[in-house]
């Protein structure tokens, strides 16, 4: 599967895109953009495809903030063709995951054309969609192909390009959740994806500075460790190598925004200031002493089912009746099971202190999203205190995934800002 995804980086990419696509059975072409990326790309690419005579219809979703919800995915449906069609997504993350669930349920295949360096998931098996109030992860397919046009890329604003940044940087702590859960939990691990995705953190890291001074090179740099992330997700099967409490306090604020109507923040922004706050409790967490670990946990209490029952819903609300049978491994462990949880952890303490100590300082993270010009407090952001501290604290509940926020709630700990 991952070998039949063709990708291209470069500066002639309309040519290259129609190329490709005249080779392909289908002869209806649907473009799906919205207002800023149709000005941007989208009418260049639906120009191209006419100037060869072929087939392209063009759906531009209009809106001042257009949502992965049930709203524009129902617009798709509706104005889309009834009828065999290859769907082209121009846009970034938003318009990406639009077109690849309504490709993907309407049984077509669909073509990624980035608009803006500033998610990993153009490839990707999973839609994060909101439906009903409640952001999840539905799953779909990868593209048939990647078509990255570099003028484009490096003209894009800043804070796109810093929030690209921003969720390459969020594998720092969900690559170490990872390891944790394979650690305590004994979820399967695979250190073959966790390398690549690894040296796609590594190459942003050491692009840096040509990623802030927007060079082709260093765009090039940020859209090949963006899609070798998202490879990482395809090759694992779902997005756990890039995706851990950091994605998850994202998710919440999303939510949270959404409800009062808010705009949502940049994904890739909200992620890289999450992982400051995720990377404070790894800090945290490293300092402990063998000694600290077993005052621990010989006074933590594993929370009954209905005092997580109502955390869950007083933070959710209705929605939290949802996420109640995500969770049903972690509400209905036993005293037994709770028992040998601890065991591990004591038992792993050496592998997992290592884990724990890999997790550069809170500081270095936030020097790192300096560098590129990514927000790196809640001020800047928008978002209240109370929601910082919330998002911490119920925001993997999100997610069946073992975190270090649940290593934390393992240990009779609540997270700290």
């Amino acid at each position: 599967m991952i070998e039949n995804i063709h990708t291209y980086i470069g500066t002639n990419t309309t040519t290259e895109l129609v190329q490709f696509c005249a080779k392909q059975p289908e002869t209806i072409f649907t473009l799906i953009a919205d207002e800023n990326t149709y000005g941007v790309l989208g009418r260049q690419v639906e120009d191209a495809f006419k100037q060869a005579q072929m087939d392209v219809r063009s759906i531009v979703l209009r809106g001042e903030e257009v949502v992965a919800d049930e709203k524009y995915l129902m617009q798709v449906f509706i104005k889309a063709a009834y009828e065999p069609q290859l769907f082209i997504a121009v846009g970034s993350g938003t318009i990406t995951d639009i077109t690849r669930y309504t490709s993907y349920r309407s049984g077509n295949r669909f073509v990624s054309v980035p608009t803006a360096p500033s998610v990993d998931g153009f490839i990707s098996l999973g839609a994060p969609l909101i439906v009903g109030g409640l952001k999840d992860t539905y799953p779909t397919h990868a593209p048939l192909a990647v078509f990255a046009d570099l003028t484009t890329l490096t003209n894009a604003p800043k804070a796109l390009i810093a929030a690209g940044f921003g969720d390459i940087i969020g594998k720092i702590t969900s690559l170490a959740d990872w390891k944790l859960e394979n650690l305590i939990w004994g979820d399967p691990f695979d250190e073959a994806v966790e390398g690549r995705v690894r040296k796609a953190l590594q190459q942003c890291i050491d692009s840096a500075d040509a990623i802030a001074a927007r060079s082709p090179e260093g765009i090039r740099s940020l859209i090949e460790a963006l899609l070798q992330s998202g490879i990482g997700m395809l090759e694992f099967g779902n997005s756990r190598p890039a995706s851990g409490a950091e994605h998850h306090c994202s998710h919440y604020w999303e939510m949270k925004l959404l409800e009062e109507d808010r705009p949502a923040i940049l994904h890739g922004a909200k992620v890289g200031f999450a992982t400051i706050l995720v990377a404070q409790q790894y800090a945290r967490l490293g300092s402990m002493t063998r000694e600290d670990l077993m005052d621990a946990l010989e006074g933590a209490e594993w929370p009954s089912r209905d005092t997580q029952i109502a955390e869950i819903q007083q933070a959710y609300g209705t929605v939290g009746d949802e996420l109640i049978p995500m969770q049903q491994p972690f509400l209905d462990l036993t005293p037994d099971q709770y028992d040998q949880v601890k065991q591990r952890v004591l038992q792993n303490w050496d592998a997992i202190r290592q884990t724990l100590e890999s997790v550069p300082s809170p500081d270095e993270v936030k020097r790192l999203l300096q560098s590129v010009g990514g927000p790196t407090d809640r001020q800047t952001l928008g978002l209240e205190a109370e929601k910082v501290q919330a998002a911490l604290h119920y925001g993997h509940y999100l997610r069946r995934r073992f975190t270090v926020i649940k290593l934390l709630k393992i240990l009779g700990m609540q997270p700290e800002l």
